[in-house]
């Protein structure tokens, strides 16, 4: 006899690229080494001091033990000092800073903590699929706002404040944004916290590219009065290539924290010390970390350009984070086939941008989490796919 899953979980799809990678793992299996340049883990290494610092505290007395449920003093006060040294925002470390384990737990966290069944959540479309798939397992109903090129991926703010808002409590955003790499400035945000608090709504912003090629990372914790109706997490993922680390952060009013809090505390026990320790060490490096960083990503950023050029995708070249986007030629009749064709053919695995919601439809998005050598190894194979 097998028991009947809840309806919760019927109501949700396993993760896209949870079924992409046991597809490709198995092609690998049958020796078809496949490139994937589809999903943003980096794939280089974390400072070599923060490696160091995590090592370091393995060895302490408290190192293996329960952690606080909130981080340890150390790793709010260095995301407090952080946000002041890159946004200039005050933030009391003992009340408005929560470190999560990986920013994707804030998102669920978020979701379970402020959601009543049949809460409306506006979700971006195209988006990452984690709001959509949180607000779902919370008894949410997602709401999605269009976001397209006509508005450099921007929300038609006008437009939406038309419409019967009544029953939203949650608003997500994400500058930059992904998938697309639009950036928005602070005049957009403080657009968005002044619409955010006419509707009564919980402004999220989900912010973790933006120290990637990026020249102005931004916080919406920079507009005056933000707290009052935003929350944003923030990660160590992308910008510190310690995705597998699971940093993260929210940032808000104490009420929030604490709400969320209530939740967090019945789901975890803490995250271990020394992965806080390194984290803390991380927080206080400086621009000579992020301009290394980035010179490495545009390097690859040019090659993803050619790989774009080669298969005929319009695409911007005023975009911030670890991917391109771009728009699939109208020859191409189904962008879906069109990926497992060369995936299949060339052993190169792209994102079809359908998975991000239908305003991606006719996209595909690239990463740049593979080095010159898998790049250069990926656009010989794809060229010889288009020649064949």
């Amino acid at each position: 006899m097998i028991i009947k899953p809840s309806r919760r979980v019927g109501k949700v799809q396993t993760y896209y690229f949870a079924t992409k990678l046991m597809q490709i793992a198995a092609m690998n299996k049958m020796g078809r080494d496949v490139i994937n340049l589809g999903i943003g883990s980096p794939d280089q290494k974390p400072p070599a001091e923060i490696i160091e610092t995590l090592k370091e505290n393995t060895a302490g007395e408290t190192a293996n033990k329960y952690q606080s449920y909130k981080g340890i003093p150390e790793l709010r006060k260095g995301f407090a000092d952080w946000y002041k040294r890159w946004f200039d925002v005050e933030l009391d470390f003992e009340k408005e800073v929560l470190p999560l384990i990986g920013s994707k737990e804030g998102i669920m966290h978020i979701s379970m903590s402020f959601l009543n069944e049949g809460d409306e959540v506006l979700v971006p479309n195209p988006g990452y699929p984690a709001y959509q798939m949180a607000t779902k397992l919370a008894g949410g109903i997602v709401r999605n706002f269009n976001l397209t090129d006509n508005t450099n991926w921007l929300p038609d703010l006008e437009k939406l404040d038309k419409e019967d808002l009544s029953n939203v409590k949650i608003m997500w955003v994400n500058y930059p944004n992904m998938p697309t790499g639009s950036k928005a400035d602070l005049g957009f945000f403080k657009e968005l916290v002044q619409f955010a608090r006419q509707h009564e709504i919980l402004l999220c912003h989900d912010n973790p590219y933006g120290f990637i090629l990026n020249d102005i990372p931004n916080s919406i914790m920079q507009v005056e009065d933000a707290k009052d109706v935003a929350i944003e997490l923030n990660s160590l993922s992308k910008c510190f290539n310690m995705a597998g680390w699971r940093v993260g952060v929210m940032v808000g009013n104490e009420s929030y924290i604490n709400t969320v809090m209530k939740f967090k505390s019945n789901m975890d026990s803490g995250m271990y010390r020394p992965i806080q320790m390194a984290a803390v060490k991380a927080l206080k490096l400086g621009n000579e970390w992020f301009a290394e960083l980035n010179q490495e990503y545009a390097k690859r950023r040019e090659k993803v350009w050619h790989l774009m050029d080669m298969l005929k995708c319009e695409y911007s070249k005023d975009s911030a984070g670890l991917f391109v986007w771009g728009l699939v030629p109208e020859s191409v009749m189904n962008v879906e086939h069109w990926i497992e064709d060369i995936l299949q053919s060339a052993n190169v695995f792209l994102t079809p941008g359908f998975i991000f919601g239908s305003n991606g439809d006719r996209y595909v998005r690239i990463s740049l989490c593979s080095d010159l050598e898998t790049l250069d190894v990926a656009i010989h194979r794809v060229a010889t796919y288009l020649n064949k």
